[in-house]
């Protein structure tokens, strides 16, 4: 069911069948409201799945992404305290969770949504890269987002075959984009990228020796502690990791692009022996050093 008009709503209930469930992720719902300055909240009532009372709250069966193109509010849930947001903010729902939200009576607001389920989607959930303890995600206006749930919507509306792959592919683009621009944020408002990005060039600068990742909290200012978490969370690797890679990542270009020798190359990058180079290399390549030269060389023959 769809209803557009001067309240500025529209809306799209899905019918899931059992090949859309093996897909892993199918959506149910995606919609858009503008709720105009002392306007009541919602605008009208929905099937019985999402009736939302904003004074007693609700509880979904599904994740729902909603997002806030203009306007204020508030939101609440069972993990987060009545906490203030406003343009630029998602909330991310979950299913079985107590939760409410509304816009400010003096301001209204605009809304986005999209609501979704499936195993897939569970398995990002169990690792934690969407949270009950983070629902509010600082995004800001994004131009982006907002045409991807305009997308939705036109893809719901035409339902045509395979419409819910279709919608399963922009669920995904929606969250990875939510996820990249508000850690990128985040690190942003608190200078943390700036410390991280020191870090990689101390590392880079260091390569040829064994820099221990406490010393480099230390050359930063930073607890090794926080310097190791925040690392962690801005490269997807601990510091000791990122260090191994880069090293991993220069001995393959020597060996593919300089005559050096196995015990040149050990020596040029702080191994300790070049016995524990060999097993370092073989351990994260499967390639003896010899092997990976005679592999790239021939492939670059092959171009």
């Amino acid at each position: 069911m769809t209803d557009t008009g001067n309240t500025g709503l529209e809306f799209k209930y899905l019918i899931v069948n059992d090949r859309d469930r093996k897909f892993g992720l199918w959506v149910n719902t995606v919609g858009y409201q503008s709720i105009p300055p002392g306007v009541s909240y919602p605008l009208r009532e929905h099937p019985s799945g999402y009736f939302f009372n904003a004074e007693k709250g609700r509880i979904l069966r599904e994740y729902q992404l909603v997002y806030i193109a203009d306007g204020q509010g508030t939101f609440a849930s069972e993990s987060t305290s009545e906490k203030r947001i406003s343009k630029g903010h998602l909330m991310v729902l979950f299913p079985g969770q107590w939760h409410t939200y509304r816009p400010l009576k003096e301001t209204g607001w605009t809304e986005y949504y999209i609501g979704f389920e499936g195993h897939v989607i569970d398995r990002l959930i169990a690792e934690s890269f969407l949270t009950r303890e983070q629902q509010i995600l600082e995004i800001g206006i994004n131009s982006e987002l907002t045409s991807l749930f305009a997308r939705a919507i036109k893809i719901a509306e035409a339902d045509r075959i395979a419409s819910q792959q279709y919608l399963s592919g922009i669920v995904f683009h929606m969250i990875g984009l939510v996820l990249s621009v508000s850690k990128n944020k985040m690190f942003e408002v608190s200078d943390m990228s700036s410390k991280i990005e020191q870090a990689k060039i101390i590392m880079n600068e260091n390569i040829a020796s064994n820099l221990e990742p406490e010393d480099l909290a230390m050359k930063l200012n930073i607890s090794y502690s926080w310097f190791r978490r925040i690392f962690k969370e801005y490269t997807g690797y601990a510091p000791a990791k990122y260090f191994q890679e880069l090293k991993l990542r220069k001995a393959k270009q020597l060996l593919i692009d300089t005559p050096l020798s196995v015990k040149e190359i050990s020596f040029s990058l702080g191994f300790q022996s070049t016995e524990y180079f060999f097993m370092f290399f073989k351990k994260h390549t499967g390639f003896t050093p010899l092997g990976y030269r005679a592999f790239g060389k021939g492939e670059q023959e092959q171009k």
